[in-house]
C-alpha cells in the first residue's frame, strides 16, 4: 500500500515516517509538510494518508484526499460533532472511501477508554486529569474529550443520578470543564508527553485508570492498525478500538 503522511516534519509525523518505511508491506509514497502541494498525493499514487497536521488545516485536507478516492487516518485533534458531520457529507458522495478518526492511537490508551466506559456503570463520581506537553494547541485533550462521552453514554445508560457535589463557590474553571457529564481537568507543561487520568469514587473506595505515553513511538502500532484496516472499512470511524477485535 501506498501510504502519505501529512505533517511529516511534525513529532507525531515523523514517527509515522519512520514506522512506515520500517513496514515491509507499506510503501512511504510522500511526506508532506506546510507549503507542500498536496497535489503531490495524487501524482505519487497515494492510496492512504496518514494525517497529524493542525485542527486549522486538517479539513481542507481530507477534503483533497477523499475527493481524489484517497483513505484517510487522522491523528489530529479538534474533531467536534460539527466536523464529524461535515466529513460525513463528504464521504457520501464518495462511499468506497474510508476516513479513521482516532482520538488516540495508543493501544494501552483505547484500552484505558474501554476500561472506564465499563467502570462508569458501578462508580457515582468520576472525574478526568489529563496531562499533555506544553506544545499542544488544544485543551481538553481529543483521548480526554472521547473518554468522557463514553463514560457519558454508560452513565446514561445504566440510568446513573447527577453526580454528588457540594460545591458552592469556585473560582471559574477550578472544577474543571465538562464534557458530558465529567468534569476534565488539563495540565499543560514540559515534561510530559501524553497522560490521562480516570479517577472514580464511591463509598468507601476509588478506582483509578491511568495510561502514560511515554514516547511517540508507542502510538505506532495503532498507526498501523489504522492504515492496514481503514481501505477494508468505508465510510466514517470515530476510534481506533473499532479496528482492533480482528487483533
Amino acid at each position: 500500500m501506498k501510504v502519505a503522511v501529512l505533517g511529516a516534519k511534525g513529532r507525531m509525523g515523523a514517527e509515522a515516517v519512520a514506522a512506515i518505511n520500517a513496514a515491509s508491506d507499506l510503501t512511504l509514497s510522500a511526506a508532506l509538510d506546510l507549503g507542500d502541494s498536496l497535489d503531490q498525493l495524487v501524482s505519487s499514487g497515494t492510496e492512504i494518508v496518514v494525517d497529524f497536521t493542525t485542527p486549522d488545516s486538517v479539513m481542507k485536507n481530507l477534503e483533497f484526499a477523499i475527493q481524489n478516492g484517497i483513505h484517510v487516518v487522522v491523528g489530529t485533534t479538534g474533531f467536534d460533532e460539527s466536523k464529524l458531520n461535515l466529513l460525513k457529507s463528504m464521504l457520501s458522495k464518495h462511499p468506497k472511501v474510508g476516513a479513521l478518526i482516532a482520538p488516540n492511537f495508543g493501544l494501552g490508551a483505547v484500552l484505558m477508554m474501554q476500561f472506564s466506559q465499563t467502570a462508569a456503570k458501578y462508580f457515582e463520581s468520576v472525574e478526568i486529569v489529563e496531562m499533555h506537553h506544553a506544545h499542544k494547541v488544544d485543551a481538553p485533550s481529543g483521548t480526554a474529550i472521547r473518554t468522557a462521552e463514553m463514560i457519558t453514554a454508560a452513565r446514561k445508560q445504566s440510568k446513573k443520578p447527577a453526580m454528588p457535589d457540594s460545591t458552592k463557590s469556585e473560582i471559574a474553571g477550578a472544577r474543571g470543564g465538562k464534557v458530558g457529564d465529567v468534569p476534565v481537568h488539563s495540565i499543560r507543561s514540559h515534561g510530559y508527553v501524553a497522560h490521562q487520568e480516570v479517577i472514580f469514587g464511591d463509598l468507601g473506595e476509588t478506582l483509578t485508570i491511568r495510561h502514560d505515553s511515554i514516547n511517540r513511538a508507542g502510538f505506532m502500532p495503532g498507526v498501523l492498525i489504522g492504515i492496514r484496516n481503514v481501505a477494508k472499512n468505508p465510510g466514517l470511524t470515530v476510534g481506533l478500538e473499532n479496528y482492533m477485535g480482528g487483533m
